[in-house]
C-alpha cells in the first residue's frame, strides 16, 4: 500500500513539474488575423475602439461619421436608402437599436470575426471593412 501511494505521489510530482503548454494569446491572435487580411491591424483596433465609445456615449454624429454612405438601413421593417450623415443622425435610434447597442457593448476586440468581407460585431449586427481607393475603414453594414 505504501509503494502504491509513493508512486501516485512521485507520478502527480512530476507531471505538476512538467511545463505548461503555452496559452495562445487571442489579442496577438486577432492582430494576425487583420494584418493578413487587410495588411494593418492598428488602423482596425482603433476603429473598433472608438465605434464602442461612441456607441456607448449615444455619440450619433461620431457614428455617423463612420458609415459608408449611401447606406442601406431597415426602418420600420422597411429598408431604406440612408444618403448622408444628417439622414443618419436623425434616424439613429431607429438604426442603432437595443440589439444593435447590446452587440457592441458586449464584443471585445479580440473575440471580433474577421474575414475577406470586414469585421463582424456581434451576430452580424455590424460590420466594418476599408472602403474605396484610400481604403478608409467605414461601416459597411448595420443590422437589426
Amino acid at each position: 500500500m505504501r509503494k502504491s501511494f509513493l508512486g501516485i505521489a512521485a507520478a502527480t510530482l512530476v507531471a505538476l513539474a512538467a511545463p505548461l503548454p503555452v496559452l495562445a494569446n487571442p489579442v496577438n491572435e486577432m492582430n494576425s488575423t487583420l494584418d493578413t487580411l487587410f495588411g494593418d491591424h492598428a488602423r482596425y483596433r482603433t476603429f473598433f475602439d472608438n465605434l464602442k465609445k461612441a456607441v456607448a456615449a449615444g455619440d450619433k454624429a461620431t457614428v455617423a461619421a463612420m458609415i459608408d454612405y449611401p447606406f442601406q438601413a431597415r426602418i420600420g421593417g422597411k429598408s431604406l436608402k440612408i444618403r448622408d450623415t444628417a439622414h443618419f443622425v436623425a434616424d439613429y435610434d431607429q438604426i442603432i437599436t437595443a440589439k444593435v447597442k447590446h452587440a457592441v457593448q458586449g464584443q471585445t476586440y479580440e473575440t471580433l470575426f474577421a474575414n475577406w468581407q470586414g469585421v463582424m460585431v456581434g451576430d452580424g449586427e455590424i460590420w466594418f471593412s476599408g472602403v474605396g481607393d484610400a481604403d478608409v475603414i467605414k461601416i459597411t453594414a448595420i443590422n437589426d
